[in-house]
């Protein structure tokens, strides 16, 4: 295509894409899942003032375990860094509201949605090139590529819900798309080479943004140094750029999290792998170790696997994306053979097995889901060959002297818009459904005489959005015995005075209370929350429930009502 054909298609789709994510965004104005809340949250801090740290305390595997904490003993502060450029920029005073800090978040990730569309219509014409297809399939395989991954709902949703999957994604795709074009002409592999530079950027970058970027690193290095034709001198360099660039980028974190939690490197990595059930990242006596996880045996490590593949695969590829990521998942083993899609495949396939394998309890709790963006336009790109191809065949057997490829790319469109619009008004509820719940909750803690004013920590079910809806230190509530949560309540450097649920399933708990083997469960007193006059309000908080801790004699004043629960 001409220079001025490529500009304009690229300003279509980013046009096209742009205008889809920001209706969606301008329907959800929580952060919600919570690791959306804590990017925002670190975002909001930095443009306070308050540095780099977070009021939630959700793992207590790093020290140092004091408030503020540190931010990011465990993800990667690209994300946030991003986030609170808006915040400066509009020169929002302290205190920011937490619905401002997300839609700064939102400004950043509306905008990498669409560029993620312009960038997968970039590789479908690199993939459309090397198939030597005609101007008018290439053309449709490449545009509706883009226009697919415009209006796909997995996307759509990160989009919306600011956190590290569409930057990471953004990086990936264009480091991908720089790796193809360098060893295809690596032009003697110059150190000065701009596109060297620009790969040991966005690799470095990926690196401040998720851990996964060592999979690009590597198939990077395996790429260059597998080069036929090149000279051992020319591989040294290609990778040596490239790796010293990145390490640079890199370097003052890796810095700072040596002075700050004693590690350079994410210090979890191991813990998280050791985890026997998702709670295992809350854990605080009972933290995950070697003999702990042999311990399940065998048969259960092996069945930890398989429920981590099929998460991977159903829920976090295939669900949101149905019907067409089922076809473009089908349809890889041969659509993904170009070497156009070699380095997405390569990436893909090795986060995918690594989360699966190394990690198959993490990833049930959002580890492949937030590196699987470069996967989405994979199986977009998969989806779309495949329709091309057939079209082609079925034109040919029966044929047919008119194209019909753009069938193949109506088809992939139409689903995946009608597939959003259906889904996008529940997330959006959800959201707001979350927002009211912390709003109502507050108001009922303050009419029990227990105002969340950050005087002491809360333990909580869900503590980074305790945090940020109440700017208040919240710790999170290991699902462990009564007498390790009292141990947590009572350490010195928290003293946390109330457990504070608003759901009814965080592992054992709440149930566990009602145990008469620990002692400990004596501790919790039950207060009664009052009911909120408006229904959905009262909706809002029907599962929350609030525990004085201490082991003294009830206040006086507070009685036992006939549920077993305090009230004032």
């Amino acid at each position: 295509m001409s220079r001025r054909e490529a500009w304009l298609t690229a300003l279509g789709v980013f046009a096209v894409a742009l205008l889809v994510r920001a209706v969606a965004a301008a329907a959800v104005p929580f952060p919600k899942p919570e690791d959306t809340a804590y990017y925002v949250g670190v975002a909001r801090n930095i443009a306070e003032g308050r540095g780099i740290v977070s009021d939630a305390l959700w793992s207590y595997a790093t020290p140092p375990l004091v408030f503020p904490r540190p931010a990011f003993e465990v993800w990667l502060p690209l994300p946030s860094f991003l986030f609170a450029i808006p915040l400066l920029l509009s020169g929002a005073a302290a205190p920011i509201p937490l619905e401002t800090a997300m839609r700064a978040g939102q400004a950043v990730t509306v905008p990498l949605g669409a560029l993620l569309a312009v960038l997968a219509w970039r590789l479908a014409a690199d993939v459309a090139a090397e198939r030597g297809l005609g101007t008018g399939r290439a053309r449709t395989l490449a545009i509706g590529s883009g226009l697919t991954t415009a209006v796909y709902l997995p996307l759509i949703l990160h989009s919306v819900q600011p956190d590290s999957t569409l930057l990471f994604g953004v990086l990936a795709l264009g480091a991908a798309l720089l790796m193809t074009r360098v060893l295809r002409n690596p032009r003697g592999a110059r150190p000065t080479d701009p596109r060297l530079l620009a790969m040991g950027l966005l690799l470095g970058a990926a690196a401040l943004t998720r851990n996964e970027a060592l999979w690009i690193a590597l198939v990077w290095a395996w790429l260059a140094g597998r080069r036929a034709g090149s000279p051992r001198a020319e591989r040294v360099r290609l990778i040596g750029v490239v790796a010293v660039v990145s390490v640079l980028v890199f370097a003052p974190w890796a810095l700072r999290d040596w002075l700050v939690f004693g590690n350079p490197l994410p210090g979890q990595a191991v813990s998280n792998a050791l985890s026997v059930a998702g709670f295992d990242i809350f854990a605080w006596n009972d933290p995950p170790t070697l003999a702990r996880y042999l311990a399940v045996g065998p048969a259960r490590l092996l069945e930890m696997r398989v429920e981590g593949i099929a998460h991977n695969v159903v829920n976090v590829l295939v669900l949101l994306g149905i019907p067409l990521a089922v076809v473009g998942l089908l349809a890889l083993p041969w659509q993904a053979r170009d070497r156009a899609l070699r380095p997405v495949v390569l990436v893909g396939g090795i986060t995918f097995l690594v989360t699966s394998l190394a990690f198959p309890v993490a990833t049930t709790w959002g580890t492949f889901l937030h590196a699987a963006a470069p996967v989405h336009v994979l199986l977009i790109i998969s989806a779309l060959g495949a329709f091309d191809g057939m079209l082609a065949a079925v034109g040919r057997r029966l044929g047919w002297t008119r194209p019909v490829a753009w069938m193949g790319a109506v088809l992939a469109v139409g689903g995946s818009a009608l597939l959003a619009a259906a889904l996008l008004p529940s997330v959006a509820a959800g959201a707001l459904e979350t927002q009211r719940t912390y709003a109502v909750l507050a108001k009922q803690m303050a009419a029990i005489g227990a105002p969340l004013d950050g005087s002491h920590p809360v333990i909580a079910d869900f503590p980074i959005w305790t945090a940020e809806t109440q700017r208040i230190p919240a710790l999170a509530l290991p699902d462990e015995k009564p007498t390790d949560v009292l141990d947590l309540a009572t350490d010195p450097r928290f003293g946390a005075e109330w457990l504070i649920m608003t759901k009814q399933d965080h592992g054992a708990w709440p149930a566990i209370l009602d145990d008469p083997s620990d002692p400990a469960a004596a501790c919790f007193h039950e207060v009664s929350l009052p009911v909120p006059a408006d229904p959905a309000d009262a909706r809002a908080v029907k599962d929350a429930r609030a525990w004085r801790i201490g082991c003294e004699p009830a206040a006086a004043g507070v009685t036992h009502d006939p549920a077993g629960r305090l009230s004032p």
